[in-house]
Formats: structure tokens, sequence, C-alpha cells
């Protein structure tokens, strides 16, 4: 169910009311004296209803892919085959090619960040040993944290499966360590481009889609990681979700944010990029278009079963002590009864009080 975008305003125009008294249907003394009108009724009558009430702001937003980062490269080189576009790299899989050689996605959360060989010891030698056995290299391979003789073996077999020189020896810049399977987004090194060490050869994310969507800076409540949205796909399909946290533009690194939400995401543009995961992940937005623009429904509070009135329903009480009255309209007679007043949403507001009920009767200044 979309939301009005003007609803948050409502919280702000019932907050005027309330000091000027400018929405309200009238004033009264709080002792059940009828209306003003010449019968003694209100001009207008509305129902008291028990329903949910949503404060909530939409926005538009676009899929993408969660967790975007730069792949770049270790050593010096020629791009020999460019990353392509839109493909799904696995385990075991080269992501591009460098002066003729492959660049190997293996699984792990430790960077490459050395030569790995004989005599070695450290949990990036550990992450290759789990790799090599779980691509099929494992036979006589004792996984643990020691670079030895056996995995010097098993790296030579799966050298000689890739067509390298069998060394032995896993050399900077021959695999890229990534905690899961990847989506190339985008080819930042072309073909025949020269690369030197840490050049951005291309940019990866998870394969799980997600939706980005630009709030304003005075949103900041709304990005605490865990908000509950609302997602309307380009189909049309609407699909719940969640908000992940934030994250740096586009043109700002594209890594994500080290924040959780509250605000303090962004990268200093102006508005907060929020990225939201959807409820049945990759399923959630199978087939949808993502050059076109989603839409986005933050809700910010919601009153679940609660008795509501339209807003013009509310009269400011006159007196010492002050408050909030309804006008209840019973046959031909009408009474003020005093209430309290909570959340306002899309031109409603809720309201209690001793005897209020849903399907009462109450006076509201306009037909």
């Amino acid at each position: 169910m979309r939301r009005s975008t003007t609803a948050l305003l409502a919280l702000g125009a019932v907050t005027a009311a309330a000091a000027g008294g400018v929405l309200f249907l009238g004033a009264g003394d709080g002792t059940g004296s009828p209306g003003k009108g010449g019968d003694g009724l209100p001009p207008a009558t509305a129902t008291v209803v028990r329903t949910d009430l949503v404060l909530s702001r939409t926005v538009d937003g676009r899929i993408d892919f969660a967790q975007r980062r730069a792949v770049k490269a270790a050593v010096e080189g020629t791009v020999t085959v460019a990353a392509a576009e839109g493909r799904t790299v696995r385990r075991g899989e080269a992501l591009y090619e460098l002066n003729d050689k492959p660049v190997t996605l293996l699984y792990g959360p430790v960077p490459a960040f050395r030569e790995m060989k004989k005599g070695h010891r450290g949990s990036d030698v550990l992450q290759l040993e789990r790799n090599l056995r779980d691509l099929g290299y494992g036979a006589g391979l004792y996984v643990d944290t020691e670079y030895g003789e056996d995995t010097e073996a098993a790296v030579k077999r799966w050298q000689k499966h890739l067509n390298r020189e069998t060394t032995g020896r896993v050399g900077r810049g021959d695999v890229v360590f990534q905690p899961a399977e990847v989506k190339v987004v985008s080819a930042d090194a072309a073909l025949a481009d020269q690369v030197g060490p840490d050049a951005p050869v291309l940019t990866i994310a998870s394969t799980r889609p997600v939706v980005r969507a630009l709030l304003e800076q005075t949103d900041g409540a709304l990005t605490a990681r865990g908000t509950k949205v609302e997602v309307t796909l380009p189909s049309g399909k609407t699909v719940p979700g969640k908000v992940a946290g934030t994250v740096r533009p586009e043109g700002e690194g594209g890594a994500e944010d080290s924040g959780g939400g509250g605000g303090g995401g962004g990268g200093g543009q102006e508005g907060i990029t929020v990225e939201v995961v959807l409820d049945g992940g990759s399923r959630a937005a199978s087939g949808e278009d993502p050059e076109a623009a989603a839409s986005v429904t933050f809700v910010s509070e919601a009153r679940e079963g609660v008795l509501a009135v339209p807003v013009e329903a509310v009269v400011a009480l006159r007196g010492e002590n002050g408050g909030y009255g309804l006008q209840v309209v019973k046959g031909g007679t009408a009474e003020m009864i005093r209430v309290e007043t909570g959340m306002t949403a899309d031109g409603r507001i809720e309201v209690s009080g001793a005897g209020l009920r849903a399907g009462m009767k109450v006076g509201v200044a306009k037909p």
C-alpha cells in the first residue's frame, strides 16, 4: 500500500494548529455545551474509526547491488582480458586477465597481501588451503595455517589446470579474496590498458539486490539500520524491505559507508544515500528493469488499531485546564467530551478518552 508523501507534513500542521487553533472545529468550555449552529449542532460530522496510522516518506530509488567496492591491480601489467560487466564470478573463476594470466576469485575475508610460498604461516594460507580443497585439489592436503609441501603440491596441481607455470607459489596479483561470489558492476580498465599497482581494474558488488534511495539530511532518523520500508518496483510489484545502512555516493569511491544509519552517511553530498535490502532477496527483484526507477516508502512511526478522527474534529478547550475535546453528536444533541490526542498522519489524529468508541459521530468544522 502506497503512503502519501505529505504524511510527515501533517504532524507539523497539527502542531501549529495546537498552538493557534487554526485547524480546529472551534473552542469549548469542556462542560458538554453544544456547538454554535442555530440548532446547537455542528455543520458536519465524521465517524470515529479504529484504524492504523502511519507516518511515512516516499522517494525515488533504483535497483542496485550491495557492497560495491573496487578491485585494484596488485602488480603492474597489461589487461589482456577485461572484466565482463554484469557477469557473476564464482570461486575459481577469473575476474580478468593481466599479462595473459588469470586473476582468480577465491573466497575468504583476508585480502591477498603477499606472495604465499612454502614456509609461510598465517590466516591467508589457511583460507588458500580451504579454497584448494573446495576446488577439488585437496588430495593429500592438510588444511592448516602452514604452507608446507602438501600445500605446494596442491597449488601446482591447480596451476597446471589453469595452464600457468607450476611454481607452487601464489604470487601477489594471482588471486583476489572476497567473502563470496560477486557481480561485476563495471570494467574500470579496458582491454590493452596499462595498469599499475593500486589502479582500479573493475568494480564488484554482492549478488544480493538492493534498492538505493536519496533522502534529505533532515530525514536522518529514517536511515537507521532496520527501518521498515515498502518498495514499489518498476513492474509495479510492492515488496517489503528494511534499511541496511548508508553508502557513499558514486564518484566518491563507491564503497560502503562504515556507518549504520542515524544521518552520518552520504559522503558530504546534499542528502543521504540509503541502501535497502528486500525481503525475499534476489527473488524479489527477479526480472525487474535495473534502469527504471523504483519508489521507496520509509515508515518512521506506526500506530496499529487506534481510534482516529479527522484533524478538523479536534477542539481546543478553553479554561485553565485546557486540553482537547470532541463534540459527540447523538441524535439531535451534541456533547463535548475531553480526549487525549496522539499521532497524526494522512489528515487523521489518534484520540482516546472515557466513553469514546468506534462508530461515534463527532462534529467537524466544515462539510
